[in-house]
C-alpha cells in the first residue's frame, strides 16, 4: 500500500478530531465575516454538504464544523474536503487570504478549475497545505517559497505543468512533499534532496525527464522517495545510495538504463520497499562483497529487469512479503526454497522462461497469491496451496487432468486460471466446494465431458466463468442462481447443444455472453434483451433460427456494443424498432477514452476477450475496448430493406450484413455512420446506385459491396477508388474506377438474346436423348463454372449440407489478398 494512503488516513483521523472537538472560543467578528464571504463565493450542493451549509451567524465560527481557532479567536485551521463538492470562485482576491493566522488549510477533492492563486503568499504562518485533487492548472507558483513555516505540502492530482521552481529550496521546514499525478516536467532539482527536514518526496506520474545528481546529503533524513511513472533516463542515479535513511524507494516505469549490481542496495540498510521495475536496466542478481543478510526487504519488485537467474540473496529474506520477478528472462527450474520463505504472501514470476518445478512441494507456507502464468512449465499440475486466494497457472504447458479432489485445496480461493495449457479429462465437480470463487478460467485446453450443474448454482459469488475452446458437450445446465452475480460467461468453441437456459435471465449483471461456435438451437433468446447491463453478445456459428422479433421484450439494451449472430439460420425482416434503444451505439462522443471492458476480481482486473470479424478478417480482441462498437448479422437469411434506424448508430466501427437476402437500395443515410471502419454488404440483392454519402465516411478502411445488383458509376474523387476491384465485383451494372469494365447502356439485368430475322422457336422433336442430357447437365454445371455469383451460392449450400451431416464441422471466415470467403473447419 502506498505510503500516501497511510498519511491520508492519519490526516483524516486528525480532521475528525478537530471537527468533533472545536475550540470553545468565540471567534473574532472579522474572522467570522471573512469565512462567510469565502463561503458566499463558493458553489456547493447543500444536499451533500456537511460543513459549509452549517456556517451562519447564529453560531460563533469557532464552533463551526471544519474550523479551529486559537485562544484569541483567530481561525488557525480550515478543513473543507471531498464531501463538500465545492467549485467556483477562488482567486487572488478571496477573503480566505485575509485569515493571517491560518496554520492548516485542507481543500482537497474540490473543483476550483483555476491556476493556483498567488494569494497563498499572504498566509505566512501556514504549516500544512493540502490542495490535492482541486483541478488547479498552470505552473507551480513561486509564491509558495514565502511559506517558510510549511511542514506539509500536497498538490497532487491536479493539472500542474512546467518545472519545479528552485525557490522550493526555501521551504527548510518541509517534511512531506507530494506533487504526484500532475504534468510537471524538466529536471527534478537536486535542491529538494538537501532540505534538512524532508522525510517524504512523491513525484510519481509526471513528465520529468532528468534527475539532477545531488551531493553532501549524508545528513538527509529522507525515508520515502517515489519517482515512478516518469520519463527519467540515463544510468541509474548512484547518488541515491547516499540517502542512508531510505526505507521506501520506487523508481519503476522510467527509462533508466545500463547495468546495475543488486548488492548496491544492500548499502541502504533501512530499505524495506524497493521497486525498480519496468526500466531498461540489466540487473546482476548475485552479490559480490556485501553481506546480503543485512538487507531486510518486505516488498521487492524487480519486474522487467533482464534477470537471467533467481538472485541468490533471496534465500535469506525471511521478512519478504511480496516478491515480483515477472517479465524477466529467468530460465530452467523454479527452486523449491521460494515456497519456504516464511513471510512470503504474494509471488509473481509470470512472463519468464521457466520449464519445471523443483519438487516435491511440501511444507508450503501461507502464500496467498501465486502468479506463474506465461512460462513454459510442463508436467502435471502443481500442488494447490490451501490458503491461496489467487492462483494463475495459465499459458504454460501443464498437462494431465485436473485433480478430482481440487475442491479440498481451494476453499479460500477467489481466482483460478488454468487457461492455455494441455489439460484433459473432465471438470471436477469438487470445484464447486470453492465457495468464495469469483473467477474460473479453464479456456483453451482439451477438457471434455459436460459442465457440472453445480457451477451454475455458484453464480451468487462467481463473476467470471470462461470455458472457451474446449471439447465440452451436452447442454448448459439450467441451474443459474436466482441471485446470479455473473458478469462474464464465455463458452465459445465447444460442442454444446440444446437451447439457451431460461434461468440465465437471473444474471441481471451479465456484461459479456459468448456462446459462439457451438450447436445451440432454438429461436433468438429474447429474455437476453431484458438484461440491461449486457455489453457483448456473441451467438455466431450455431443453429438458431426464426426472426428477431421479440414481442414481450422490453429491449433496454442501452449498454450493448457488440452483437454478433452471424452463421445461423435467422430469417425474415429486421424489426424496425430493433435498433432504436441501442444508446451506446448511438453515442459518437469523440472525447471518450478507449477504456477496456474488465471485471474487478480480488483487486486485479480480468480482461474479457471475444472473436469477431473486422475488415474481412477473423480476429480475437483480447482487450475489448469500451469504444469498439460492432454488429455482425452475416450469413443468415435476412431479407427486405436495410432498416433506416440502423443508420442512427453513429458510433458503429464494424457493420457486416453480408451473405443474406437484403434487397432495395443502400440507404443514403449511411453517411451518418461517421466512425465506421469496416462495412460488408456483399452477397445480397441490393439494387440501385452506390450513395454518394458512402464516400464521406473518412475512417472507412474496409469495404465489400460485391455480388449484389448495384448499377451506375462508382462515385469518383473519393476514397472509394482506393479499394480493390474485388470490393465491387459481381455487380454487372457497376462501372468506374477501380473497375475497368464498362457495361453497355442502358443496363438490363436480364438480357435476352436478339433473334433478328431468325425464328426464335425450336422444334424439340429433332433433339436427341444425348443432346437433352448434355443440355440438362449444362443448366446446372454451366452457371456453376461460368457465373461466380451462382458458384458462390452453390458452394454455400453444399457447405451447409456438410455442416448438417457432420456435427463437428463449422464455417469460419478467412481472408486472402483482401478477399473474404468462408472455409470449412473440423
Amino acid at each position: 500500500m502506498k505510503i500516501t494512503l497511510l498519511v491520508s488516513f492519519l490526516l483524516c483521523y486528525s480532521y475528525c478530531i478537530y471537527i468533533t472537538h472545536a475550540s470553545p472560543i468565540n471567534c473574532l467578528e472579522d474572522q467570522q465575516s471573512l469565512l462567510l464571504q469565502f463561503k458566499n463565493n463558493l458553489t456547493f450542493d447543500p444536499k451533500y454538504s456537511t460543513t459549509l451549509k452549517l456556517w451562519n451567524n447564529s453560531t460563533a465560527c469557532c464552533y463551526w464544523r471544519g474550523v479551529r481557532c486559537d485562544n484569541e479567536g483567530h481561525v488557525i485551521a480550515l478543513y473543507l474536503i471531498e464531501e463538500e463538492l465545492i467549485s467556483g470562485g477562488f482567486n487572488n482576491s478571496s477573503s480566505l487570504f485575509s485569515l493571517q493566522h491560518l496554520q492548516e488549510l485542507y481543500l482537497s477533492y474540490t473543483n476550483f478549475n483555476s491556476s493556483i492563486p498567488s494569494g497563498f503568499s499572504k498566509l505566512e504562518k501556514l504549516k500544512e497545505l493540502d490542495l490535492s485533487n482541486c483541478h488547479f492548472y498552470g505552473t507551480l507558483s513561486n509564491s509558495m517559497s514565502n511559506l517558510t513555516h510549511l511542514t506539509y505540502l500536497d498538490l497532487s492530482q491536479n493539472d500542474l505543468s512546467g518545472a519545479i521552481p528552485n525557490s522550493m529550496s526555501n521551504l527548510t521546514r518541509l517534511t512531506y512533499l507530494d506533487l504526484s499525478h500532475n504534468d510537471l516536467s524538466g529536471a527534478i532539482p537536486s535542491s529538494l534532496f538537501t532540505l534538512p527536514s524532508l522525510e517524504m518526496i512523491s513525484l510519481e506520474d509526471n513528465q520529468f525527464s532528468k534527475l539532477d545528481e545531488f551531493f553532501n546529503v549524508s545528513s538527509s533524513i529522507l525515508k520515502i522517495l517515489d519517482l515512478s511513472t516518469n520519463y527519467l533516463s540515463g544510468p541509474f542515479p548512484i547518488s541515491i545510495f547516499q540517502l542512508k535513511s531510505l526505507s521506501h524507494l520506487d523508481l519503476s516505469f522510467n527509462k533508466f538504463n545500463g547495468s546495475l549490481h543488486l548488492d548496491k542496495f544492500f548499502e541502504l540498510k533501512n530499505l524495506n520497499f524497493l521497486d525498480i521495475s519496468y526500466n531498461k536496466l540489466f540487473l546482476k542478481g548475485n552479490p559480490i562483497n556485501v553481506e546480503p543478510s543485512l538487507f531486510r526487504a518486505i516488498i521487492l519488485r524487480l519486474a522487467s529487469c533482464n534477470l537471467k537467474t533467481f538472485p541468490s540473496f533471496l534465500m535469506n529474506q525471511s521478512t519478504l512479503v511480496f516478491l515480483d520477478l515477472s517479465n524477466n528472462q529467468i530460465q530452467g527450474v523454479l527452486p523449491n526454497w521460494i515456497w519456504k520463505l516464511q513471510s512470503l504472501k504474494k509471488l509473481n514470476i509470470s512472463h519468464n522462461l521457466l520449464t519445471e518445478l523443483e519438487g516435491p512441494l511440501t511444507n508450503l507456507t501461507y502464500i496467498l497469491i501465486v502468479d506463474l502464468h506465461n512460462n513454459k512449465l510442463k508436467g502435471p499440475i502443481p500442488v494447490f496451496l490451501k490458503y491461496a486466494t489467487y492462483l494463475d497457472y495459465s499459458m504454460n504447458k501443464f498437462s494431465s487432468t485436473i485433480p478430482q479432489d481440487i475442491g479440498n485445496y481451494v476453499s479460500f480461493t477467489n481466482f483460478i486460471s488454468l487457461s492455455n495449457n494441455n489439460f484433459n479429462g473432465s471438470i471436477p465437480s469438487s470445484l464447486c466446494q470453492a465457495s468464495r470463487l469469483q473467477l474460473l478460467d479453464l479456456s483453451f485446453n482439451n477438457i471434455s465431458g459436460s459442465i457440472p450443474s453445480c457451477l451454475m448454482t455458484m453464480t451468487e459469488t462467481l463473476k467470471v466463468l470462461n470455458l472457451r475452446r474446449n471439447s465440452l458437450q451436452g447442454p448448459i445446465p439450467d441451474k443459474f442462481s436466482a441471485s446470479c452475480s455473473l458478469q462474464t460467461l464465455n463458452l465459445h468453441g465447444n460442442l454444446l447443444h440444446g437451447p439457451v437456459p431460461m434461468s440465465l435471465a437471473h444474471c441481471s449483471k451479465l456484461e459479456v455472453l459468448d456462446i459462439g461456435t457451438n450447436q445451440f438451437v432454438g429461436q433468438f433468446p429474447c429474455f437476453l434483451q431484458n438484461i440491461s447491463t449486457l455489453k457483448v453478445l456473441v451467438l455466431r456459428h450455431n443453429k438458431f433460427h426464426g426472426t428477431l422479433g421479440c414481442s414481450k421484450a422490453k429491449n433496454p439494451w442501452k449498454m450493448i456494443q457488440i452483437v454478433d449472430i452471424a452463421f445461423n439460420n435467422f430469417s425474415g425482416k429486421l424489426p424496425k424498432n430493433y435498433f432504436r434503444t441501442l444508446k451506446k451505439m448511438k453515442d459518437d462522443n469523440d472525447n471518450v477514452e478507449p477504456d477496456i471492458i474488465r471485471s474487478a476480481i480480488y483487486n486485479v482486473y480480468y480482461q474479457d476477450s471475444v472473436t469477431l470479424v473486422s475488415k474481412g478478417q477473423q480476429m480475437e480482441l483480447v482487450k475489448i475496448l469500451k469504444i469498439f462498437i460492432a454488429i455482425d448479422f452475416s450469413s443468415n437469411h435476412f431479407e427486405g430493406q436495410i432498416p433506416e434506424d440502423l443508420m442512427d448508430l453513429k458510433a458503429l466501427y464494424v457493420l457486416n450484413l453480408s451473405n443474406n437476402a437484403f434487397s432495395n437500395e443502400i440507404p443514403s443515410t449511411i453517411g451518418n455512420l461517421k466512425q465506421l471502419e469496416s462495412l460488408d454488404l456483399s452477397n445480397n440483392s441490393l439494387v440501385g446506385e452506390i450513395p454518394m454519402q458512402l464516400a464521406s465516411l473518412s475512417f472507412l478502411s474496409y469495404l465489400n459491396l460485391s455480388f449484389n445488383h448495384l448499377v451506375g458509376k462508382i462515385p469518383t474523387g473519393t476514397q472509394l477508388q482506393s479499394f480493390q476491384a474485388s470490393s465491387f465485383e459481381g455487380n454487372y451494372g457497376l462501372y468506374g474506377s477501380p473497375l475497368t469494365e464498362i457495361p453497355k447502356l442502358p443496363y438490363d439485368p436480364h438480357p435476352q438474346p436478339a433473334c433478328g430475322r431468325l425464328a426464335c422457336s425450336i422444334d424439340w422433336s429433332f433433339l436427341s436423348v444425348e443432346l437433352g442430357f448434355v443440355f440438362g447437365l449444362g443448366i446446372i454445371i454451366g452457371p456453376v463454372m461460368l457465373w461466380k455469383q451462382w458458384r458462390v451460392r452453390y458452394c454455400k449450400l453444399v457447405d451447409k449440407i456438410l455442416c448438417w451431416m457432420f456435427s463437428r464441422m463449422y464455417l469460419e471466415y478467412a481472408t486472402d489478398r483482401g478477399q473474404t470467403y468462408t472455409v470449412l473447419r473440423w
